[in-house]
């Protein structure tokens, strides 16, 4: 029942929020920020509850719920919660906490709606971290999208055409998946005469290797453009510049982490011989984000389009630690989506509110900031520097994990993504350079950081040193659930999948050209 309870707070305060508003536009957002407490409360709870057993349940699930919904068409309420989700649940109610704390006073204007489309869009996102049924998952996964839109009404002078160029693409891929899903059904009823949209019933479906590619390339699709990846990534830059600073936060946070999420709980799993085959094209897809994503971010001069781009190349990382598929590559695919939540996310958070003082994007208006503001411009050097992947600080540990896994099967793509490393580290300097460095040419004079907005930054601070300096706490609450997905993965049917490809049973690996799962652990 907890599960459901991780799903009805935020839906219950969405609720609250809306016809509250009508009374007190402060009473959203108070409603909110205790609703999205009362998440985050129940995420650590789950953690402390687990940990202290050793995250032993004795089973694949720390938590599950499986009640009939239409039974008739194998369809139920199953949800379920490992380690690996429980920590984008946290990541979720994370950043949907810091987004309500950023747009504390910029949203004026229809407050209990705003809160309301918030609350529902983390509902929908959580959702999807939970759900193990595909038709409902599919149902969170649509569910996210309507409020997402409506979010963009508080958002700036182009916000119309970017919302419309999400919705097209978001709605688009996720038919795509939709039709896939439907084709793994009808695949698995005839094979064994049991329809069913059950996850865990699914994985081992003998399919024809050509279908087994179609349905991968489907869900992948869907996946793919909430990362994004290259070149289903054009809706990206508008949006995250056009949206309001909370939408900005979840979009770049939260949601692009059902992408990753996505490759991991259900594409790898369900489609292993398929993922084998594709393993090298995504490779590449995974390079050209990265440094496509570096080159664009450098050539910018709006703030939020700069870190739109340097998202894009960022999110290259967990497509590549996925598809190379070696233990440490995995680990640091799931570390890198964690950081990276929080750091892109406080960054995003940071701009909002120098774009509320300022009034501006530019950094050709800004600049010398630092004098005036300098808890703001310390604190945005810290993420900057997080972003860069400086030692010390969470991003570093997914990269460096991602690039050694990756070596061990593609040298020539881990060096392209390392150079996109390099350049990352030019564009994060150039960055604090241009916009807290030198004189003040324009006068600014600013109020610094205000305590709420200093306490979600420490916050932010305190999770990302935490991941940069002691990640292993963090390793081990999803190791259990990378050793799953290893066992889930095979061993591969020879008779549907080409003779080049094998499986080990005693390593529990999958052995293909560019995809390989080992045992060793970091």
């Amino acid at each position: 029942m907890i599960l459901v309870w991780l799903l009805i707070t935020p839906a219950l305060g969405a609720i609250a929020a809306w016809l509250l508003g009508a009374r007190n536009p402060a009473w959203p957002r108070w409603v909110s920020l205790a609703a999205m407490a009362a998440e985050m409360g129940i995420a650590v709870y789950l953690g402390v509850r687990w940990g202290m057993l050793g995250l032993s349940p004795g089973g694949p699930w720390l938590e599950e719920l499986n009640a009939p919904w239409i039974p008739q068409l194998g369809i139920g309420f199953h949800l379920a919660l490992d380690g690996l989700s429980l920590l984008m649940v946290a990541l979720t109610a994370f950043l949907g906490l810091l987004s309500i704390a950023s747009s504390w006073n910029q949203i004026r204007e229809r407050v209990g709606f705003f809160h309301f489309n918030l609350l529902w869009m983390l509902a929908g996102i959580t959702g999807v971290f939970l759900a193990i049924d595909l038709i409902l998952f599919y149902f969170f996964w649509e569910m996210m999208l309507v409020p997402s839109y409506l979010l963009f009404y508080w958002g700036h002078e182009r916000r119309f055409q970017a919302a419309v160029k999400f919705f097209l693409f978001t709605q688009i891929s996720g038919l795509l998946m939709l039709l896939a899903i439907l084709g793994l059904y009808f695949a698995h009823g005839q094979a064994t005469g049991v329809f069913t949209f059950d996850f865990q019933q699914l994985i081992g479906t003998r399919l024809p290797q050509p279908l087994a590619l179609w349905l991968m390339l489907g869900f992948l699709a869907a996946f793919a453009v909430k990362l994004p990846v290259v070149p289903v990534h054009t809706w990206q830059p508008d949006a995250y510049v056009q949206s309001p600073t909370a939408l900005t936060i979840i979009l770049a946070g939260a949601m692009s982490k059902t992408g990753g999420y996505g490759l991991i709980r259900f594409l790898l799993p369900l489609f292993p011989s398929a993922a084998a085959d594709f393993a090298i094209f995504a490779l590449a897809l995974a390079a050209a984000s990265i440094l496509y994503g570096a080159l664009l971010a450098y050539g910018q001069r709006d703030l939020k389009r700069l870190l739109a781009y340097s998202s894009l190349g960022h999110m290259g990382f967990v497509l590549l630690g996925v598809f190379a598929a070696t233990d440490l590559s995995l680990q640091g695919a799931v570390l890198f989506m964690l950081a990276h939540g929080v750091t892109t996310g406080s960054l995003f958070a940071l701009l909002g509110a120098l774009q509320e003082r300022t009034g501006t994007r530019e950094m050709g208006r800004l600049g010398g900031l630092w004098a005036t503001v300098p808890r703001l411009g310390g604190v945005a050097l810290l993420f900057a520097l997080s972003a860069m992947g400086l030692p010390g600080l969470g991003n570093f540990v997914g990269e460096f994990l991602v690039l050694v896994g990756t070596f061990q099967v593609d040298v020539a793509m881990a060096v392209a993504a390392a150079a996109g490393i390099v350049a990352s580290a030019i564009y994060a300097l150039w960055f604090i350079q241009r916009t807290f460095q030198g004189p003040n040419e324009r006068g600014w004079v600013l109020s610094d950081l205000l305590p709420r907005e200093a306490a979600a930054m420490a916050a932010s601070a305190a999770a990302i040193v935490w991941l940069g300096l002691y990640p292993q706490p963090v390793i081990d609450t999803f190791a259990q659930s990378l050793a799953n997905l290893r066992q889930q993965v095979g061993p591969v049917d020879t008779g549907s999948v080409p003779d080049a490809v094998s499986h080990s049973a005693s390593e529990g690996a999958l052995i293909a050209p560019g995809l390989r799962l080992t045992g060793g652990a970091p």
